[in-house]
């Protein structure tokens, strides 16, 4: 028999929106360097390598909308006119889900006046056709397009997450509603779809609909017969609808006829670009796909070795002679990224012209240490580790390509690529990854230690040079460079950590878990998975009736939201809720926190200063950043952290210096005399915006709108996010943010002219011109242009703030230094710094630390620090 052809058709705009949701509550995690959020073109390209995987097809084509106006709309106005406003950091990402699918080798299609299901069903037909022999896989988010299946067609409906999959077949259907694919469409007509947002007959839901089409087999016998139906308020509806139900079986057929340009032959999948696509990820940073990528395809690792073997090298012994040019490059290796766990594996150091490599850590300390290196932080945590003393060099070049852009990494491959010749092989490609993770051959680590130091000489005039063009020389001289010194003493110093604290709250977390768990079976009536949404949506507003939202094809939202709505009125959510986030501090707090206690008693956070978009530091192994400070049960965590003996922890935290430096950056009058007289500025606000002649007369839900307003309109934030944070109408959220502009004028002066800038240079700059690209800002494209504008408001307000921090601890340390104090600054949470500080020292510590913060920059309305001590970091905030 004659081998057939596999046809997967996808339909891309039903999947996207998929892959959107699936991966929503990650969505911060999820932006390209770029800053664009990536995690519907993460998940949709998770989503289609899984189907690829699978399916292994010989044709493909992804089939989209063309827009909200179509052949259905003209016969039925409100046709799909129910949906809610589509999210922007949605719409800004589809057409970056477009140009991946070209670069993966897959052909993409819309037409206009009609929808992604009339392509698809068009092509599926052509599938059919005599003369071809195709086994077609249909792929979407939507139920409809099962009427399609039949004996070589299969449609595969997205369940959950971005890989799992119901397969309707024509058996499938049969026995799981006893219809034909031809009866799908009539079960659509009368029940109608909430969805697309045509009614179908009056309280006909999918059980009545099923009923029908069982007895009498299809609309039109059911309305041949409708005479012999016995009275009810069920044949009123449907003899008074009957227009309706034809009409909406008319919506709820595909056509399979429809005027579409292409052919089956347009669909032939040859497989990916390699080179565009290799590019591709790497704007989007996505290098776990380029690595797998590099690995299915192979590279040019032949001609990068024989280029990294060109360069000479000496291996160094302890018996060897030490030659060290004070301009040299130092660069130390190890295996992870961990650099307080993980041990030194080799070292390098020379110039363009000569290098030395050697793994005799005797060598090591006796190296005098050159003035240029890479990641000096790191490096002086390790020297620190084999007791050897680092000194600051005069030039870091990964800090230095960090401030030249952030739109890529900062790898050293990354910097070959970009100002040496690129022929140096990646970590990966030396080391592996994940489980594959293994330290080299000496030939291969040594010649890999050589070509990274190289590189690094290489490129460093060229790197000064563009450091120098954007007037960043003193960014790396006088802030970052300083400031990794004063991270590395911060991280070797560390935070005393009580594991028993931990434990005692571990094991009470487990018991109130145990006591919440009988308190919900208890008010649901029956036991149940509390982590299942499905089931718990089923409880709550099936069982119990609650109130809920629109019911989606995935089942009613139980998101956080939507339970703190319900938690007045159903003493059943506000245990679930608080199960929730027991649950969440025992697993990724408590748990997570005592393996990471070393044996000093202390925890050794790393403090990542090259990843962010606008500077802002951030933390890891472990995060100490995100313990959920707004929950008791999170603020319980900080019990744990206490200070070295007789001594006292002291929390400094600037106070709204974001909006400080908005109302500085904007010269708004209204903002800078709210800061001058002190006043709560969400106050203020709130009796701008709302007319409210009092203070006193500002509700708490008038303060909690004004904040979410303050903050939001420094994030470039639209009504839609607005709204979805106060949880109320996209229109109402609208009005907000006009009135706001209208009282504060300045700022949306402000506003325009930095987005009027960005397009014009292609870039922003913080106060201490810190720079951040934006490639799309000119975009042709609404979606994305709109994305990158959200960037230009954001990035100069959040990136200065984070630099006056990072000057506020530089200033510190050194003050510190110079009046011969043994306090000790510990760490560094947002805006807040915390400090171990001798009894003995702590008033003077607290006025010094105060007034260095206070007077870090001058700005044209005053910076505030608020300041406590405790015993315990929870009683220091």
């Amino acid at each position: 028999m004659e081998n057939k052809h596999k046809l997967l058709l996808i339909d891309g705009s039903s999947v996207a929106f998929r892959a959107f949701f699936a991966l929503y509550n990650q969505i911060d995690r999820f932006k390209a360097p770029s800053g664009l959020h990536t995690n519907a073109i993460y998940g949709f390209h998770l989503m289609l390598t899984n189907l690829l995987e699978r399916i292994e097809p010989s044709h493909v084509l992804i089939a989209f909308d063309a827009g909200k106006t179509t052949f259905r709309t003209k016969m039925f106005s409100d046709y799909k006119g129910g949906r809610a406003k589509t999210p922007d950091e949605f719409r800004e990402q589809i057409p970056f889900i477009k140009e991946m699918i070209e670069k993966l080798g897959i052909a993409h299609y819309q037409l206009v006046d009609y929808e992604a299901d009339d392509i698809i069903g068009t092509l599926d037909k052509m599938a059919e056709a005599p003369d071809v022999s195709f086994d077609v896989t249909i792929v979407t988010g939507d139920k409809d397009m099962i009427q399609l299946v039949d004996s070589n067609t299969t449609v595969e409906i997205s369940k959950k997450g971005v890989a799992e999959f119901e397969a309707w077949t024509p058996e499938y259907l049969m026995e799981k509603m006893q219809l034909t694919p031809a009866q799908f469409i009539d079960l659509k007509a009368l029940m109608g779809d909430s969805s697309d947002n045509y009614p179908g007959v009056t309280k006909v839901g999918e059980k009545t609909a099923l009923n029908l089409l069982h007895e009498w087999g299809s609309l039109e016998n059911i309305y041949a017969n409708v005479e012999s139906l016995k009275k009810s308020k069920m044949k009123e509806n449907l003899i008074a609808d009957k227009e309706m139900a034809f009409l909406s079986q008319t919506l709820a057929t595909i056509d399979t006829v429809s005027p579409i340009e292409i052919g089956l032959d347009d669909t032939v999948y040859s497989g990916p670009k390699v080179d565009e696509l290799s590019k591709f990820y790497d704007e989007m940073g996505f290098s776990q796909f380029k690595t797998k990528l590099n690995v299915q395809n192979g590279d040019t690792s032949e001609e990068i070795q024989a280029a990294a073997e060109k360069i000479d090298f000496k291996v160094i012994n302890a018996s060897d002679e030490i030659s060290v040019d004070a301009n040299d490059f130092y660069y130390i290796e190890i295996l992870g990224d961990n650099y307080h766990k993980e041990e030194i594996i080799g070292f390098a150091w020379g110039n363009d012209k000569e290098v030395f490599v050697s793994k005799d850590l005797s060598v090591l300390a006796k190296l005098t240490l050159p003035v240029n290196t890479y990641d000096y932080k790191k490096n002086r945590v390790l020297l620190n580790r084999i007791g050897v003393t680092a000194t600051l060099p005069n030039y870091d070049g990964m800090l230095a390509k960090y401030l030249i852009s952030t739109t890529e990494d900062n790898k050293i491959s990354t910097i070959s690529r970009l100002f040496d010749n690129g022929s140096l092989r990646t970590d990966e490609e030396i080391f592996g990854k994940g489980s594959k993770l293994a330290i080299p051959s000496d030939e291969v680590l040594f010649a890999s230690l050589a070509h990274k130091v190289h590189t690094l000489a290489v490129s460093k005039d060229k790197m000064l040079d563009a450091l120098e063009e954007n007037e960043q020389i003193s960014l790396l001289t006088e802030m970052e460079l300083p400031l990794a010194e004063v991270l590395a003493k911060m991280e070797i110093q560390g935070i005393y950590a009580n594991k028993e604290t931990l434990e005692v709250i571990g094991q009470e977390n487990e018991e109130r878990l145990s006591v919440l768990t009988k308190e919900i079976y208890d008010l649901a009536g029956e036991e149940f998975n509390i982590n299942s949404t499905k089931q718990l949506g089923v409880i709550l507003f099936e069982k119990l009736n609650l109130p809920h939202g629109k019911k989606t094809k995935t089942g009613y939202s139980t998101a956080v939201d939507v339970l703190e709505g319900l938690a007045p009125i159903a003493p059943v959510v506000a245990k679930i809720l608080e199960y929730r986030q027991v649950s969440k501090v025992q697993s990724t707090y408590v748990k997570g926190l005592i393996p990471q206690i070393a044996e000093d008693g202390k925890i050794h956070t790393r403090y990542v200063q090259d990843l962010t978009q606008t500077g802002r530091l951030s933390s890891v192994d472990p995060n100490l950043q995100n313990i959920p400070v707004r929950l008791e049960e999170g603020r319980k965590i900080r019990k744990a952290f206490v200070p070295s003996e007789n001594s006292t922890l002291l929390s400094s935290d600037y106070s709204q210096v974001e909006l400080r430096v908005l109302a500085h950056v904007a010269q708004d009058p209204n903002l800078i005399a709210a800061f001058k007289e002190d006043a709560d500025i969400h106050t203020s606000t709130a009796m701008r915006v709302f007319n409210i002649a009092k203070a006193e007369d500002v509700t708490a839900n008038d303060r909690r709108s004004a904040k979410a307003v303050n903050f939001g309109i420094s994030y470039g934030e639209t009504e839609y996010g607005l709204a979805r944070r106060l949880g109320i109408p996209n229109k109402e959220a609208g009005t907000i943010i006009k009135t706001y502009f209208e009282r504060y004028p300045e700022v949306a002066t402000y506003i325009e002219k930095t987005k009027r800038d960005a397009k014009e240079k292609g870039f922003v700059s913080t106060m201490f011109n810190r720079r951040r690209k934006l490639p799309d800002i000119n975009s042709r494209n609404f979606n994305v242009r709109n994305g990158a504008e959200r960037q230009a408001i954001n990035a100069p307000i959040q990136g200065s703030a984070g630099d006056i921090l990072k000057i506020a601890m530089i200033n510190l340390d050194k003050a510190l230094t110079e009046m011969k104090l043994n306090a000790k600054l510990l760490l560094q949470v947002h805006d807040e710094i915390i400090l171990d500080v001798p009894n003995q020292e702590l008033d003077k510590v607290k006025a010094l630390v105060k007034t260095t913060m206070e007077n870090a920059v001058q700005l044209s309305v005053p910076l505030k620090v608020d300041e406590n001590t405790g015993t315990t970091w929870y009683e220091a905030k």
